[in-house]
C-alpha cells in the first residue's frame, strides 16, 4: 500500500490540457487523509467538503482551538491502516460518481494498465489511427513525469489530458474527475485512461471505468499473473502484446494465459501486435461490442420506484 512503498508523500500531482495548454496543479488524496488522521476537539464546526481549498497543515495559534495532534509517522500501524482506509474510501466515493458520470452519458470507460514498456501507449497510438471514423476517443494520460506520450496521443488525433502524478504510482477517481473536466468528452464516446505503469497499487484504486485491461507483453515473464495476482484478478481482459517478438524471446503464451485464468477463471484473454497489426481485430471487436453494451445497459437499466 502507498503509505508503506511512500508513493505520494509530498507528490505534486499536475494536470495538463494538451489541447489548450491549460496546467493545474492538483493535491493528493495521501496528503489529505494524512491531514485528517488527528483527534480534534473542537468546540466548532470545520466543513471538510470535496471542494475546499484551505490548507489544514497550517499552524493553529487560536486560544479557541484546541488539538490533540496524532500524527501516523508517530503512532502505531492501526494509526497507518486507518490512513489507508480513509484514502481508499475516498477514493471509491468518487469512483462512483465518475462511474455515474460516465452511466449517464453512455460513455465506455476503459482503464489501462500494465508494467512500464508493455505497448499501451502503442495500442493507443494505432487504436485511435485505425477507429477515427467510426468511435470518438478521448484519453486521460497518466505518468510520474513529462508529457511525452500525451502529445503521442494528440499526434494520432484523439484529444488527451496528461496527467503527472510526481512520486505518486496510480492514478486515482479524484485525478479522472478533473481531467474530464477539461476533457469534456462528448456522449456515447470511449474515454481510454492510461494509468501509471506499475502492476502494484493501481489495482487497488477504482477510477469508475466499466473495465480494467490489463497488457502483458511477451518479453515479460509468464509468471507475471502470479507474481501480480490482485491486478490480474480485478482485470476484465488481458492483452498479451507483441506477438510479433515471440520468435525471439522464450515466452510459453500457454503457460501465461492459464497463470491468468488460475488468478482470475473470468478473464478474456487477446493476443495481438500493436506493432504490426496482427490480432487487433480481436481488440477492435471487443471495444465495439463493450460501447454497445453500455448504451444497451442505459435503456435495460431498471427505473426508480415512484415514491407515493
Amino acid at each position: 500500500m502507498c503509505d508503506h512503498c511512500g508513493c505520494g508523500e509530498g507528490a505534486a500531482t499536475t494536470l495538463l490540457n494538451l489541447q489548450t495548454g491549460k496546467e493545474t496543479v492538483m493535491r493528493h488524496l495521501h496528503d489529505h487523509a494524512h491531514d485528517h488522521i488527528r483527534d480534534h476537539n473542537h468546540d466548532h464546526d470545520h466543513d471538510h467538503s470535496r471542494d475546499h481549498s484551505h490548507d489544514h497543515d497550517h499552524p493553529h495559534d487560536h486560544d479557541h482551538h484546541h488539538h490533540n495532534h496524532v500524527h501516523a509517522h508517530t503512532t502505531s500501524s492501526s494509526a497507518v491502516v486507518d490512513i489507508e482506509t480513509r484514502v481508499l474510501a475516498k477514493n471509491d466515493a468518487l469512483a462512483r460518481e465518475n462511474r455515474a458520470w460516465f452511466k449517464g452519458r453512455e460513455i465506455l470507460a476503459l482503464n489501462l494498465v500494465s508494467s512500464p514498456g508493455a505497448g499501451k501507449t502503442t495500442l493507443l497510438e494505432r487504436t485511435i489511427r485505425d477507429l477515427a471514423s467510426e468511435l470518438n476517443l478521448f484519453v486521460i494520460e497518466g505518468d510520474q513525469a513529462t508529457a511525452n506520450d500525451g502529445a503521442r496521443i494528440r499526434a494520432a488525433g484523439a484529444p488527451a489530458v496528461q496527467v503527472n502524478t510526481g512520486t505518486g504510482c496510480h492514478l486515482e477517481a479524484d485525478m479522472i474527475a478533473r481531467g474530464l473536466q477539461e476533457l469534456r468528452p462528448s456522449t456515447g464516446s470511449i474515454v481510454m485512461i492510461e494509468n501509471v505503469g506499475n502492476l502494484v497499487c493501481p489495482a487497488l484504486f477504482d477510477l469508475g471505468e466499466r473495465a480494467k485491461v490489463v497488457i502483458l507483453s511477451v518479453t515479460e515473464g509468464e509468471d507475471k499473473p502470479l507474481k501480480y495476482p490482485h491486478m490480474f484478478k480485478a482485470a476484465e481482459l488481458m492483452i498479451l502484446n507483441k506477438i510479433d517478438l515471440l520468435p525471439h524471446v522464450d515466452f510459453d503464451v500457454g503457460r501465461s494465459i492459464a497463470n491468468a485464468c488460475k488468478v482470475n477463471p473470468a478473464i478474456s484473454v487477446l493476443q495481438l501486435s500493436a506493432r504490426n497489426g496482427d490480432g487487433l481485430d480481436g481488440w477492435y471487436a471487443w471495444l465495439r461490442r463493450e460501447a454497445a453494451n453500455v448504451r444497451e445497459a442505459v435503456f435495460n437499466s431498471s427505473p426508480e420506484p415512484i415514491e407515493r
